[in-house]
């Protein structure tokens, strides 16, 4: 199990900064996809917390219902939900985004997806996953890193130059698979690119074998606020075909998107 950074030793300055709020949202963070139920000890390695601070935190929300306990091992209770809830109806994509981004799933018979940038990584805000034999296991909430994804370069286009350098510079372009663009130089004419087309298109970069193309949704100002895509497989579809047939679908439901969510 991969260590996090220690919470008890952020370096933050600041009267009005309160730690202890800071390592009950780690805790809370702590827990994910292959780590649903943890061990106290699980959760004091995770968040780099002491046992007893671990201890502390975990009665404490589970005394708050945020979490769930069988006396060995600690899970997230529903309660939780009530956060990413609201995050989610401040922008109003729980019902507008939904009804676009569906009909988009059922005319092109693919998956099609929603995502903000957050750090290093993507995180779904709105999903409408077709039914297949195997599913992606990919929903609201999931991550997938920025620097390989469709929804991440085009969210990576989105940002001005010194953000983007800014943003290389905090994280490293990992290798997910052997053709995944690691090369600094290589990635900043990629994303220039997706700056010019207003579009990006992935090809096995994440995962061997999965395609997808992705456009930004825009806010007001015309700025990039979210990205839209649609994921599917080198077997089902040739980059030609998304071009030509997903690409003006996803631009006409981001434009949608978009007028009816002025207020983000």
């Amino acid at each position: 199990m991969q260590r996090r950074p220690r919470a008890e030793a952020t370096g933050r300055q600041g009267r009005e900064f309160v730690n202890a709020l800071e390592r009950g949202l780690a805790v809370l963070a702590a827990f994910g996809r292959g780590r649903e139920r943890m061990t106290l000890s699980d959760v004091a390695q995770m968040t780099g917390l002491s046992r007893g601070t671990a201890r502390r935190l975990l009665l404490t929300l589970s005394e708050l219902n945020y979490v769930a306990s069988d006396g060995k091992l600690f899970w997230l209770a529903p309660k939780v939900l009530n956060l990413g809830q609201g995050y989610l109806a401040s922008f109003g994509r729980g019902e507008v985004a939904t009804a676009i981004i569906k009909g988009v799933s059922e005319k092109l018979g693919e998956s099609c997806s929603m995502a903000v940038l957050d750090g290093p990584d993507i995180v779904y805000v709105a999903r409408v996953e077709t039914q297949r034999v195997f599913s992606s296991r990919i929903d609201v909430g999931t991550r997938l890193p920025a620097h390989c994804s469709s929804l991440g370069r085009v969210l990576l286009a989105g940002l001005g130059e010194a953000e983007l350098e800014a943003w290389m510079a905090r994280h490293p372009l990992t290798a997910w698979t052997e053709r995944t663009l690691v090369d600094p130089g290589k990635f900043r004419a990629r994303i220039a690119e997706v700056r010019r087309q207003r579009y990006a298109i992935i090809d096995g970069e994440l995962e061997i074998g999965s395609r997808s193309v992705a456009v930004p949704v825009l806010d007001r100002s015309g700025g990039t606020c979210a990205a839209l895509n649609i994921g599917t497989s080198s077997a089902r579809a040739s980059l030609e075909l998304m071009r030509r047939r997903f690409l003006p679908v996803l631009r006409e439901a981001s434009q949608q998107i978009g007028n009816a969510t002025q207020g983000w």
